[in-house]
């Protein structure tokens, strides 16, 4: 590309009018100004915006992170209550009842109640869970036998009392019979 001729420029602005000179000089500076402004100033703003809103996601990310890491322990804590739970899915069958077993044996003996028997009577599985359903026979005073209701479903192991059947277990007895039937939920 060949570079226009300066005599040819110098010829120009001698005919022009003082001013035409300054109108001229003012058309080439804002002319100047317009590719300057498109060529840098535009560019390095347009990164800078995208910069800023970059750094403002990120903060906000921070925030929201931080926040998380606030309630961490409170939310550990809440998950070691619950993994007892939890941790049962990972048991067969038979374990699992026989984990359940075992412990309305300790909560009979934690009420001084009389275990007569205890036979699982199966498992029901629906959707995520499944019910491992027993049913025991135990006799005891009336305040036995409630605090022994009463600890099974506050247990934290999730049993629940399905139905029960209290009788004397003769007339003139303070002891009664009681038939139960229980059942855990156990994730699957």
């Amino acid at each position: 590309m060949k570079l226009p001729n300066l005599r040819i420029l110098q010829v120009f602005l001698g005919r022009l009018s003082k001013k035409d000179k300054i109108i001229f000089y003012i058309a080439v500076f804002i002319v100047s100004l317009l590719i300057l402004d498109q060529a840098i100033i535009s560019p390095v703003f347009s990164k800078i915006r995208s910069l800023n809103k970059e750094l403002q996601d990120k903060q906000s990310d921070i925030k929201k992170n931080l926040r998380i890491l606030a309630q961490k322990d409170r939310i550990l804590a809440q998950g070691a209550k619950y993994n007892s739970l939890l941790g049962d899915f990972k048991m067969n069958d038979d374990e699992q009842v026989t984990l359940l077993l075992k412990e309305l044996e300790s909560l009979a003996n934690k009420s001084s109640v009389y275990l007569v028997d205890m036979k699982p009577s199966g498992i029901k599985e629906s959707g995520s869970s499944k019910m491992i359903l027993i049913n025991l026979n135990c006799e005891a005073q009336m305040e036995q036998l409630v605090d022994f209701m009463y600890n099974m479903e506050n247990s934290n192991s999730l049993i629940s009392i399905e139905k029960y059947q209290l009788t004397p277990k003769t007339k003139e007895s303070s002891v009664a019979k009681c038939s139960i039937a229980v059942y855990k939920v156990v994730a699957l």
